[in-house]
């Protein structure tokens, strides 16, 4: 099936879109219990469910691009190359795999279903947990329990509920055909 160029920029459009609400997410927080509750990696997990891979990949790299080129579009408004080689540098590369992952959930048209998705999102947010605690780890010169501690006890919790709730985005906007195709 070809697609047409119309289709071509509704996808465009629509990762743009998931790029910005990504930047949007960083900004979006609210203490919750002493952890920064924000809004991320809910979209980076709506970007997969939404573009698929490759353009879910994309948006997240969009995003990534517009902070190292210094728009204040990473966690507390910072940008450039010193915050992804910094400590929670390695959280971000991992939105990559994290859409990448999402991705897969919804390879098939339709809405995602609910255990494809559920299993496919715990292996995202590892994907985003494993390089994030890797460089915390390194980048701070701590143990990994602290590492752990500081960089998946506190947020765990908070990123399933996160998954839960981009599911059920992703299950309405694709009944409502909000979705590109």
């Amino acid at each position: 099936m070809t697609r047409t160029p119309l289709a071509a920029l509704h996808r465009l459009v629509w990762t743009a879109l998931m790029a910005a609400l990504i930047a949007a997410g960083a900004f979006l927080h609210f203490p919750l219990w002493g952890v920064p509750f924000s809004l991320q990696i809910y979209f980076t997990f709506l970007a997969g469910l939404a573009l698929g891979p490759l353009w879910g990949v994309g948006a997240v790299g969009l995003y990534i691009l517009a902070g190292l080129i210094g728009l204040p579009v990473f966690a507390g408004g910072r940008s450039g190359l010193a915050v992804l080689l910094g400590p929670t540098g390695g959280y971000i590369f991992g939105f990559l795999a994290c859409a990448l992952v999402m991705g897969f959930a919804s390879r098939v048209k339709g809405p995602v279903l609910w255990t494809r998705g559920l299993i496919w999102g715990l292996v995202a947010i590892l994907a985003v947990y494993v390089p994030g605690v890797l460089q915390l780890k390194n980048m701070l010169g701590i143990g990994w329990d602290e590492a752990l501690t500081i960089g998946v006890a506190p947020f765990a919790p908070l990123d399933i509920i996160k998954l839960v709730l981009a599911i059920v985005t992703q299950r309405y906007m694709s009944r409502s055909r909000l979705l590109p195709t």
